[in-house]
């Protein structure tokens, strides 16, 4: 009896979080994916069974194709950018010296910050006429490198990327950081006493040492990139459709032009990608620690 009871109370802990769980992440899943196979004008009423014929439409879509390209831009970036930075400046971090703590602290303040107060203080910074990156260009004297940052369609993109990844970057730090407390001083060590370079010691030792670390920075950027919309909505509005993204134009579909079934069909879309670039990343992961 006391055997049963034992195995018992771990679900009966678990019971509430997996119900709340199942209330507001699974089942929206899934009526996200029966909502794209209808035609909604309303969320209540006026629905009709199409079939495929929301996804039909988004491949014949420019818009979708817009922000879909958007959406592997900021994948690139927030791959590309924040995970080797944040991995160097946490390596830079995990030394010992004086005012290493409030370094730390202010580096991350940007993680401290709300998406609203972000875009806020962007947008002033991109400002064409009195921004603080356009007035800084001019007393450089660079004045023809002065931008109308967030209404040129041609750099809009990248000038969001830029505040996403500003703010990813301490992110991804601290991860590394907690990473590198666990790297065994006595490895490092040991392959210096056997004649190992820094580099050698970095690539050979610390590198697969931090790979949780990595596997998580990852994972976390990629549904980061492929679910932007906070910073494109505070910043655009969602009236830029050249800097559209996958969630904004899933938001302005259901909610700006009240059709609901097209909306759910982009979530489908975003959630299927979003699915497969952490299933593929995590799966060649693990082959690869095995192997070793």
């Amino acid at each position: 009896m006391t055997l049963k009871k034992d195995k018992l109370l771990p679900w009966a802990f678990l019971a509430l979080p997996l119900a709340m769980y199942l209330i507001w992440v699974i089942l929206p899943v899934f009526q996200s994916l029966l909502f794209s196979l209808t035609h909604r004008d309303t969320i209540m009423y006026g629905r009709k069974f199409i079939g495929l014929g929301n996804f039909v439409r988004l491949v014949q879509d420019p818009q979708f194709h817009i922000a879909l390209a958007n959406n592997l831009v900021w994948l690139v970036f927030f791959v590309g950018i924040p995970i080797p930075l944040g991995l160097g400046i946490a390596m830079l971090f995990n030394q010992e010296y004086p005012g290493a703590r409030l370094y730390k602290t202010l580096f991350y303040v940007p993680m401290t910050l709300s998406f609203a107060v972000i875009g806020t203080i962007w947008a002033w910074i991109y400002h064409p006429d009195f921004g603080a990156l356009n007035t800084v260009l001019r007393l450089l004297g660079l004045e023809g490198a002065t931008r109308q940052w967030l209404g040129d369609k041609r750099y809009m993109t990248l000038a969001l990327v830029f505040v996403g990844v500003w703010r990813q970057v301490p992110y991804v730090m601290i991860l590394y950081l907690a990473g590198l407390k666990n790297v065994p001083e006595e490895l490092v060590e040991a392959a210096m006493i056997d004649g190992a370079s820094w580099g050698q010691r970095f690539r050979h030792v610390v590198i697969p040492m931090l790979a949780p670390a990595t596997v998580v920075a990852v994972t976390i950027s990629v549904i980061d990139s492929l679910r932007a919309f906070d910073i494109v909505y505070v910043m655009t509005n969602t009236k830029a459709r050249a800097a559209e993204v996958l969630a904004s134009y899933m938001y302005s579909s259901a909610f700006h032009y009240q059709d609901y079934g097209y909306g759910s069909a982009i979530a489908v879309v975003q959630f299927a990608i979003t699915f497969a670039f952490i299933v593929a990343y995590v799966n060649n992961t693990l082959k690869n620690e095995l192997q070793r």
